[in-house]
C-alpha cells in the first residue's frame, strides 16, 4: 500500500506580522500621538525586533539555510555599515543611532520577503532575501543626522545637502562675518600646567524699520549680563507687556543667520554677545542690539562637535565691567574688551585642571564675583584672577557636570553652587573652601532655585530625562551647615530645560510638557501645554512665562497655580531651538543654532 507523500511544512507567517505590526504602531505611531513617548517608542521597537528575531529563528519555518543565512547576512551588514555612514549617523546616540535606527526597516523586510518568497525560484529567493537585508541598512549611507530632538527623534536629512552652517559660511564676508577683532585669529595650544594651584578643602511677521544705532560706547553696565540674566533665574522684573498677540503682536526688528551653538545673549550697552560656531573657528560675536549688524568677532581655532546637539559652543557669555568673559566647548577661557573684542587675557581651563572634555563640551557660563572669574570645568570649579587670568583656586572634583556656577547667599553668607553628578556641592567663593554638599547621583545641566522663604531647590536627572526636583532646608550652625531634604517631587522632572520660581510655587517642563508645583509638598497643581524641550522667562510683574518652544515658537502661559492657561502664541524661529530668550526693555532676542532674531514687544499700556 503506497503511503501518501510528506508535503513540505507551511509557513507560520501571522506571528511575525503581528510583531512587525505592533512594532511600527509602537515605534512611529505612539510619537506621533504622545511626542513625549519617542523614548518608548525607540525601545518598543528593538524589543519588537527582537521578537521578530524569534519568530524568524525558530517560529516561521522557513528553511534553516535561509534563517540562519539571514543572520549571518544581517550581522556583516551591521558590522561593515559604519564603514559608510556618515559620522553623525555612526557616532550618534554614542554609537547606537544606526543599530536602534535599522532595526524596524529590517523587521519589516524580512516579514514582507517571507509573506512573498513562496512565488520565486530559490535562487530569486535568497537574492531577495539578500536585498531585504542590504537595502535597509545601505539606505542609511545616503542619509545624515543634524541632531536629535530633547526627546530623542532624529533630524535626518540627505547625506549631500548643505547644512545651516555650510550655507553661513558659503556666504559672502560681508553678509556672514563681524568684522574680525585684533587679533582675529588665536589658536591656542595646550597650556602647560601652571604652577599648583591648591585644591580647595573638601503669522507673517511684521517687520519695524529700526532707528540708527547709537555712537560706539564702551559698555560698563549690562543690562542683560549673561546666562539666565542677573541672578541666573530667568526672572524678569519691571517690565510688562501686552499679552494679546492677535492685535498686539511681536514686531520683527531684525533677523540674521547665525552659526551653531547653543549660547543665549549677555547685552548691554546698545551691544549684544553671543558665541557660534564658523567652520574651524568657535567664536565670541559682537553685534548691535538695535540693528543686528556685526560689530567685531573674536576667533579660536577650535572646533567641538557631537551627534546628539551638534557642533559650536554650549556656554553664555558674561558682561561685568566693560569685559566679556567667554567659555568654550572645548575648554577656552578668553577675556575681551567689550567695545573692540580685543583679548585681555585667556587660558585653557581643560589644560589648566587637566580635565578630559566632557561628552557633550564644557557648558559652564562664567561667574564673576568680586575679583575673581569662575567656570565650572565640567564637575570642578575653577577660580581666576578676573584683571590677570591668573589661576587662584580650584574646588573638589565633584564627577561631572554641565551646570554652571551660580551665587547665592545662605543665611548671610555667600557661596557658589553647582550641581553635578554627585548632587550639589557650596564652596566659598574667596577660597573654594567646601561649605557643605548634598548627595543627590545623576545627571545635571540646570540650575539650583532659591525659594522666597531661603528654600533651595536642585535637580537631578540621567541620560534618558529628568528625574525630579528637591527641596533642601539648609541652615549655618555653630560649627557647621545643616542641611536637610524636605521633600522629593516628581511632579516637575526638567532635563536641561530650566524651571522659574514664582509665588510659592515652580514653574518649568516635566519633559517636553509644562507643569507647576507647589513649593510646601512638591505636589503637582497642574500639567499641560507641548512645547518639546524648550526654553522659558518669567515675568514677575504680570504672572506671565514666556515661552520658547524647541520648534521655535513664542508662547505666553499664565504663571498661576489654578490651572494651565495658554494665553498667546506666536512663530518665531525655523529649527530646533534650546537657547534660552532674553528680554531687555521691550526687546526680545532669540536664537538657535540657524539664525537670531529681535522682537519688539509692545508695553502693557502703551
Amino acid at each position: 500500500m503506497p503511503f501518501p507523500q510528506q508535503t513540505e511544512r507551511q509557513l507560520r507567517l501571522w506571528p511575525g506580522v503581528a510583531a512587525v505590526t505592533l512594532q511600527w504602531l509602537i515605534r512611529f505611531g505612539l510619537p506621533l500621538i504622545v511626542p513625549e513617548a519617542t523614548g518608548l517608542g525607540i525601545i518598543g521597537g528593538v524589543l519588537g525586533g527582537l521578537i521578530v528575531l524569534v519568530w524568524w529563528l525558530f517560529f516561521s519555518r522557513l528553511p534553516r539555510p535561509e534563517r540562519w543565512g539571514a543572520i549571518a547576512l544581517i550581522i556583516v551588514a551591521l558590522l561593515a555599515a559604519p564603514r559608510i555612514l556618515h559620522e553623525s549617523i555612526a557616532k550618534g546616540m554614542m554609537g547606537m543611532m544606526f543599530g536602534i535606527s535599522v532595526i524596524p526597516g529590517l523587521s519589516l523586510a524580512l516579514v514582507v520577503w517571507a509573506t512573498l518568497s513562496d512565488r520565486f525560484s530559490n535562487v530569486t529567493r535568497r537574492a531577495a532575501l539578500a536585498a531585504a537585508i542590504l537595502i535597509p541598512c545601505g539606505v542609511w549611507a545616503f542619509l545624515r543626522t543634524d541632531g536629535v530632538t530633547g526627546e530623542g527623534g532624529l533630524q535626518l536629512a540627505w547625506r549631500w545637502s548643505k547644512t545651516s552652517e555650510q550655507k553661513l559660511l558659503g556666504r559672502t564676508p560681508t553678509e556672514s562675518e563681524p568684522p574680525p577683532a585684533f587679533p582675529a585669529t588665536t589658536n591656542i595650544p595646550e597650556q602647560q600646567p601652571p604652577p599648583p594651584v591648591p585644591a580647595a578643602p573638601r503669522p507673517a511677521t511684521p517687520r519695524a524699520t529700526p532707528p540708527p544705532p547709537p555712537p560706539a560706547a564702551r559698555p560698563t553696565r549690562a543690562d542683560w549680563p549673561g546666562f539666565r540674566g542677573p541672578h541666573r533665574d530667568g526672572a524678569v522684573t519691571g517690565i510688562r507687556i501686552k499679552t494679546d498677540w492677535t492685535s498686539s503682536p511681536p514686531v520683527e526688528l531684525w533677523r540674521r543667520p547665525v552659526g551653531p551653538g547653543w549660547s543665549s545673549f549677555a547685552v548691554g550697552a546698545g551691544l549684544l554677545y553671543t558665541q557660534e560656531q564658523r567652520g574651524e573657528f568657535e567664536v565670541v560675536a559682537c553685534y548691535n542690539t538695535i540693528t543686528g549688524k556685526p560689530v567685531w568677532a573674536h576667533r579660536d581655532t577650535a572646533r567641538f562637535w557631537e551627534s546628539n546637539a551638534g557642533a559650536g559652543p554650549r556656554a553664555t557669555p558674561t558682561l561685568a565691567q566693560g569685559r566679556v568673559y567667554a567659555f568654550g566647548a572645548t575648554g577656552i577661557l578668553n577675556v575681551l574688551d567689550a567695545a573692540n573684542g580685543t583679548v585681555l587675557w585667556r587660558r585653557n581651563a581643560a589644560s589648566d585642571t587637566g580635565t578630559k572634555i566632557p561628552g557633550w563640551g564644557f557648558s559652564s557660563s562664567p561667574l564673576v564675583f568680586e575679583n575673581l572669574v569662575i567656570v565650572a570645568v565640567a564637575g570642578q570649579l575653577a577660580a581666576y584672577d578676573r584683571v590677570t587670568g591668573d589661576p587662584r583656586w580650584r574646588g573638589p572634583e565633584d564627577g561631572g557636570s554641565y551646570s554652571s556656577p551660580h551665587l547665592l547667599t545662605i543665611d548671610g553668607v555667600p557661596q557658589v553652587l553647582l550641581l553635578n553628578n554627585g548632587g550639589v556641592t557650596s564652596v566659598a567663593p574667596a577660597d573654594g573652601t567646601v561649605l557643605w554638599k548634598h548627595s543627590w547621583p545623576g545627571s545635571t545641566s540646570l540650575q539650583p532655585a532659591e525659594t522666597a522663604d531661603g528654600g533651595i531647590l536642585i535637580t537631578t536627572g540621567s541620560a534618558s530625562g529628568g528625574a525630579g526636583t528637591r527641596r533642601l532646608a539648609i541652615a549655618h550652625k555653630p560649627d557647621a551647615w545643616n542641611v536637610q531634604e524636605v521633600w522629593t517631587s516628581n511632579g516637575l522632572k526638567p532635563y536641561f530645560n530650566d524651571f522659574v520660581v514664582h509665588g510659592g510655587h515652580a514653574f518649568g517642563f516635566d519633559g517636553s510638557i509644562l507643569a507647576c508645583i507647589d513649593l510646601n509638598d512638591g505636589k503637582r497643581k497642574w500639567k499641560g501645554g507641548r512645547y518639546g524641550h524648550g526654553q522659558l522667562l518669567l515675568l514677575a510683574d504680570q504672572d506671565v512665562l514666556l515661552v520658547l518652544s524647541e520648534e521655535g515658537e513664542l508662547v505666553l502661559v499664565a504663571a498661576t497655580p489654578g490651572q494651565f492657561t495658554e494665553v498667546a502664541r506666536f512663530p518665531a524661529l525655523e529649527g530646533k531651538t534650546w537657547n534660552h530668550p532674553v528680554l531687555t526693555g521691550n526687546t526680545l532676542l532669540i536664537r538657535n543654532g540657524q539664525e537670531m532674531v529681535a522682537f519688539r514687544l509692545a508695553p502693557a499700556g502703551g
